[in-house]
């Protein structure tokens, strides 16, 4: 008999069941209050078939058969009333979040339904949130970035015009003869080629920060000494800075070796010695340190130009920025890119670069993990 009962009601339900996963799949697209209704609708016809089945032909006759039915019947309309209002709860739920998300325009952010939410609403409702806070930070760095492009289109115009200026007028005067005598005729070859030699930095710079804006950086990491790369940095400025008249000095603890693109980090650190030596005075110091600790290694560059001011102090690592309103550079002066290349080389080697005002000037350190800095 039981088994019997089992296999009747079983059959029942999964021909029921059955009906009911069509019905779902055909609504599938529809509101999430109608397949909860169809799911209770399916769930009360299953036991209701099954009791109908049971009574009819094996147990319960007469006057209970009907109490029986009407109990079932009675309980199938309770629980499809709940499934009703909890879907009606639920549409009225996600309708407040679409509400939510349709109010968001490009200059507000996103305000989550007021009321509580569904478990699973609230997730989305949060995933929602973090989505357009990240959008909103895309925003911000895009409109940076295009004011930085249109201001580094504009200075380095400005650059660009004032040495080639200067180059035609002395190729003209050399041209009609107006200078004839050889100091002056050799005087103007000298800065013809300084100048050439300044539009070819300037070239370089600009293409190593076109590669690394594009993505284009690519390395070539192997185990390297810090002391030995800050060694080659520094004869590679010397001349520069015996000709400002400004004294250098290199500090380097025992350390891990780093293992970093030597050319690259290289040339990042003597962008931060060139700069420091350019606005440090005549018989001022620059020190360079190599240090380590447990969790990085560090290179920093320390110089006398009695600080920057703190308003310039977010600034200084963008794009064409000097912290002067003159453009002209000066005999040494740069495009304003030098930092900005070593910037984002740091990055690309996944460290961090900062610089605070410190003594009598500033100190700018090239922070590199631990992880990335071992064998």
């Amino acid at each position: 008999m039981i088994l019997q009962i089992v296999a009747v009601t079983a059959g029942l339900g999964l021909v029921i069941a059955g009906l009911g996963l069509a019905i779902l799949r055909l609504l599938r697209g529809r509101s999430i209050g109608v397949m909860l209704a169809v799911v209770a609708v399916v769930t009360v016809a299953a036991t209701l078939a099954g009791v109908v089945a049971i009574t009819i032909e094996m147990i319960i006759d007469g006057h209970p058969k009907n109490v029986v039915l009407t109990v079932v019947a009675v309980g199938g309309l309770v629980g499809l009333g709940v499934a009703i209002t909890v879907a009606r709860q639920v549409v009225a739920a996600s309708r407040r979040l679409v509400a939510a998300v349709e109010a968001v325009s490009p200059s507000r952010d996103f305000v989550p339904p007021a009321g509580p939410l569904p478990a699973e609403l609230t997730t989305i409702s949060e995933a929602l949130d973090q989505a357009y806070e990240r959008l909103r930070e895309g925003r911000e760095r895009e409109r940076a970035l295009e004011g930085a492009r249109r201001e580094l289109v504009a200075w380095v115009s400005h650059d660009l015009r004032t040495p080639l200026a200067g180059m035609r007028a002395m190729v003209e005067a050399l041209e009609d003869g107006v200078v004839d005598d050889a100091g002056t005729v050799r005087r103007y070859h000298n800065q013809i080629r300084l100048e050439v030699d300044r539009l070819s930095h300037m070239v370089d710079d600009l293409f190593e920060l076109s590669r690394i804006h594009a993505g284009a950086l690519r390395l070539s990491p192997r185990r390297i000494g810090l002391g030995d790369l800050m060694a080659d940095a520094l004869a590679g400025v010397e001349a520069l800075a015996k000709a400002k008249g400004v004294r250098l000095t290199g500090e380097a603890e025992p350390i891990l070796p780093v293992y970093a693109d030597a050319a690259e980090l290289g040339r990042a650190l003597r962008n931060l010695v060139v700069n420091a030596i350019r606005h440090t005075p005549e018989d001022g110091t620059v020190v360079v340190r190599a240090v380590a600790d447990e969790l990085s290694v560090r290179l920093s560059v320390a110089d006398c130009c009695g600080g920057i001011p703190e308003e310039d102090l977010p600034r200084v690592f963008d794009v064409a920025f000097r912290g002067e309103a003159a453009r002209t550079p000066g005999p040494d002066g740069g495009a304003g890119l030098g930092l900005a290349i070593a910037r984002g080389i740091v990055e690309a080697h996944e460290g961090a670069i900062a610089v605070v005002n410190e003594g009598a000037g500033c100190r700018f350190e090239i922070r590199l993990p631990i992880s990335d800095s071992a064998a």
